[in-house]
C-alpha cells in the first residue's frame, strides 16, 4: 500500500518507517525541514515538506502523495515534561492533535484517503482508580487535574476527529508511555538521567500504575493496523502493568543507581503538583488485550524488565 507517515522523525516514525518499507510497502515521510526529509530518505523512503499546522502545505503534501493511509505521528516533545505546567509541556503537541488532525483529514478527504491511523495515548488520561489495568470499553478519567486538562482535551479531539470522519477508517492507537532510543526513557534520555542522578523520587505509596512499550513494539503494532481494515480505539502497551513503587526502583537498579529516594505526598506535591503525585498514587495502566487479539500481534519485549534491561 501506499502509506503517508506524518511526523516521520520522531521517537516512533524512526521505527515505524522502516518497518513499512521492510513490509513491502510504498511510504513517504511528511517532516517540517530539509535535515527531517534527508533523515527520512535515509531510511529508503520518499520524503515530502509540510508544516502540520499549515493546512495549504498539508494539503498540498497529501495531495501529491495520493495515499491509501494517512498515519498521523505528529508531536513536539522534546527536552522533557514539567509536570506543574503539564498543559504549558504539550502546547505544541495539542496544537498538532487538533489543528494539525483536522489539517490531515481535510486533505485526506480531499485525496481520497481510505484509512486514517492516529497517535493516542494510554496512561494519566485512563480513569483512575479500581483495576490496575483498564480497557478501551473503561472510560477517561472523567475529572483530569485542571494542569491537565487542555492536554485530555486535545485527545478527545484526536481521537473523535479521526473516529468520525465521513468517508474515513478512524483508528484510534493508544500507546503506552514509550522507551527507547532518543526518547526520555532511553540511553540519554531525560528520565534516565533523573534516575541515575536520584531527582525522580517515589512519591506517596507509590502504588500509581504505569504501562510501557517499546518503540519497536509499537510500530509492529502499527504496521498490523495499517494493513487491517478494522477501526476503533485500541491500547498497544505491553503484558506487565507495574506500581510505581515496582517499576522504579527496578530501572534503577537495572542502570546501577541508587536506589529512588521516597517522599511524602505533601512534599511530592510542592514539587510535582497535583499531575506529578497522580502519576505515582492514582492512575492506572493499559490492557493490551483486544490489541493483541484483533490484530495478531504481540509485543516483542513482554515486560518492560526486559525491555528495560536489553531495548533502551
Amino acid at each position: 500500500m501506499k502509506v503517508l507517515v506524518a511526523g516521520a522523525t520522531g521517537g516512533l516514525g524512526r521505527s515505524l518507517v522502516p518497518q513499512l518499507l521492510a513490509a513491502g510497502h510504498e511510504v513517504t515521510g511528511m517532516t517540517r525541514s530539509e535535515s527531517g526529509a534527508a533523515e527520512v530518505r535515509s531510511f529508503g523512503a520518499d520524503a515530502v515538506l509540510a508544516d502540520g499546522l499549515d493546512a495549504a502545505a498539508v494539503r498540498a503534501a497529501v495531495e501529491s502523495v495520493r495515499p491509501e493511509v494517512v498515519v498521523h505521528q505528529m508531536t513536539a516533545l522534546k527536552g522533557g515534561i514539567d509536570f506543574k505546567h503539564f498543559d504549558d509541556s504539550f502546547a505544541m503537541t495539542n496544537r498538532l492533535r487538533t489543528e494539525g488532525t483536522d489539517n490531515l483529514l481535510a486533505a485526506s478527504q480531499a485525496a481520497g484517503v481510505r484509512r486514517f491511523v492516529v497517535q493516542s495515548y494510554a496512561g494519566w488520561n485512563l480513569e483512575h482508580g479500581g483495576s490496575a489495568a483498564k480497557t478501551e470499553a473503561d472510560p477517561l478519567d472523567p475529572n483530569p487535574v485542571p494542569a491537565q486538562r487542555q492536554t485530555m482535551a486535545g485527545i478527545k479531539h484526536l481521537e473523535s476527529a479521526a473516529l468520525n470522519t465521513e468517508g474515513i477508517e478512524g483508528v484510534a492507537l493508544r500507546y503506552a508511555n514509550f522507551y527507547g532510543p532518543t526518547g526520555d526513557i532511553g540511553k540519554g534520555g531525560s528520565m534516565v538521567e533523573m534516575i541515575q542522578k536520584r531527582r525522580l523520587p517515589l512519591i506517596g505509596d507509590g502504588t500509581g500504575v504505569w504501562s510501557f512499550i517499546h518503540y519497536d513494539d509499537a510500530a509492529a503494532a502499527t504496521v498490523k493496523a495499517i494493513e487491517s481494515d478494522v477501526t476503533g480505539v485500541f491500547q498497544v502497551a505491553d503484558d506487565d502493568p507495574a506500581q510505581a513503587a515496582v517499576w522504579l526502583p527496578e530501572f534503577a537498579r537495572i542502570l546501577g543507581a541508587k536506589a529512588p529516594r521516597r517522599v511524602p505526598t505533601w512534599l511530592g506535591r510542592l514539587a510535582a503538583g497535583d499531575v506529578g503525585v497522580a502519576a505515582f498514587t492514582e492512575i492506572r495502566g493499559a490492557d493490551n488485550t483486544l490489541a493483541k487479539k484483533t490484530f495478531d500481534w504481540q509485543p516483542g519485549y513482554a515486560s518492560w524488565r526486559e525491555g528495560f534491561r536489553h531495548g533502551l
